[in-house]
């Protein structure tokens, strides 16, 4: 494979990293390390097959080794992705300057050229759907103390980014894919080009909606008003995948296009909490995963104002807490509309379906 960074490297003279610009597009590129080209094809072995561990919407992501012996993950960007570009600078806006230990660290970016970057430290566990929903590994067993850490280590990050960075951080992409466990299955909370800055002194943000099918708040997915209890509702979805070892994105779970969500509260309502633990767990404590389950649905109510805080989900889960049951109010419900049997259409819409009113069925179009 002879990318770099989706350029050539045969006739070109290697700039070092010194001679990177300071901004892209009007955008400063401060508190971030500058590697160069032939740096990122020296640690990835020229973006070698062998080393790629994953790819998204806007490019690739290759395991590499710094000259150090550090290793690391390289996210390369699409030379052909517009889009990306947006995605790239968010990501460097948002983790330059930001440090906690549920958050992946990034560690520099590439700008030379049309070459485009981002350089994130190596977690070696790779991601929770990977280690969740894949295949099962006989190296990765995924035990109830590993589940009840991840759901707690991902929440101190997310309320990291709500509530003690200034300005607030909402991470709109919330799901397992981007969380990753590093060695000791701690979750790293990563993917952050979809992420908005939110200011002290405003309620939300109007925005294009964006995120992912079985993640996406209705509030946000019906009127692209974004606040930051929109990843408090994706977190709880998350909880519920932690918890049964599913996925959101699959529907038919003993109806026809039952819902995620929906499966899961009706067993909720029947007192059958039980029957969503994964099988794969042989033990665990009952009276915890119910509490985890409760809270999971505390984070999914279909009216954003009656969700917790983060900092109130890490409590609920990592304190003796007792929880009012009778707080907890049915979430909201929608899907694609190309999973729908109630609609067809070939369009990208979203068929939003509440539970306080589910006779009514709205299609919106994402603007």
């Amino acid at each position: 494979m002879t990318c770099c960074c989706f350029r050539s490297t045969s006739t070109k003279k290697d700039t070092s990293s010194s001679h990177t610009p300071k901004e892209i597009h009007g955008h400063p590129l401060n508190n971030v390390r500058h590697f160069s080209d032939k740096e990122l094809i020296s640690a990835t072995d020229n973006y070698h097959l062998s080393n790629k561990i994953g790819r998204g919407g806007f490019g690739t992501v290759f395991k590499g080794t710094l000259k150090d012996g550090r290793q690391v993950a390289v996210k390369t960007l699409s030379a052909s992705s517009k889009q990306g570009v947006g995605e790239f600078l968010s990501e460097i806006k948002t983790l330059s300057n930001v440090k906690h230990p549920n958050l992946v660290e990034l560690i520099g970016c590439c700008v030379q050229g049309p070459s485009r970057a981002l350089v994130y430290e190596h977690v070696e566990n790779g991601s929770l759907d990977s280690a969740l929903l894949g295949t099962r590994s006989a190296n990765i067993q995924l035990d109830w103390k590993k589940r009840s850490a991840i759901c707690v280590g991902t929440a101190k990050g997310l309320a990291f980014l709500h509530e003690e960075l200034v300005p607030h951080i909402v991470h709109r992409d919330i799901k397992a894919s981007n969380v990753l466990l590093d060695r000791d299955f701690n979750p790293k909370i990563g993917d952050f080009g979809l992420a908005k800055l939110f200011p002290d002194d405003i309620t939300h943000i109007s925005t294009k909606i964006a995120g992912t099918t079985g993640y996406l708040a209705p509030e946000y997915a019906l009127g692209g008003q974004l606040t930051m209890k929109a990843d408090v509702y994706s977190f709880g979805v998350l909880m519920l995948e932690i918890i049964s070892g599913k996925s959101s994105s699959k529907t038919n779970r003993g109806e026809p296009h039952k819902l995620f969500l929906e499966w899961a509260w009706q067993l909720y309502e029947e007192g059958k909490m039980l029957e969503l633990v994964d099988p794969e767990m042989k033990e665990y404590p009952e009276k915890e995963v119910i509490k985890y389950i409760k809270v999971a649905f505390f984070c999914t109510q279909s009216v954003a104002s009656r969700r917790p805080l983060m900092t109130q989900v890490v409590d609920m889960l990592s304190k003796e807490i007792q929880l009012n049951d009778k707080q907890i109010a049915a979430p909201g419900f929608f899907m694609d509309s190309r999973e729908s049997s109630l609609k067809k259409s070939p369009s990208d819409s979203i068929i939003a379906q509440f539970s306080n009113s589910s006779v009514s069925i709205t299609q919106v179009t994402a603007r």
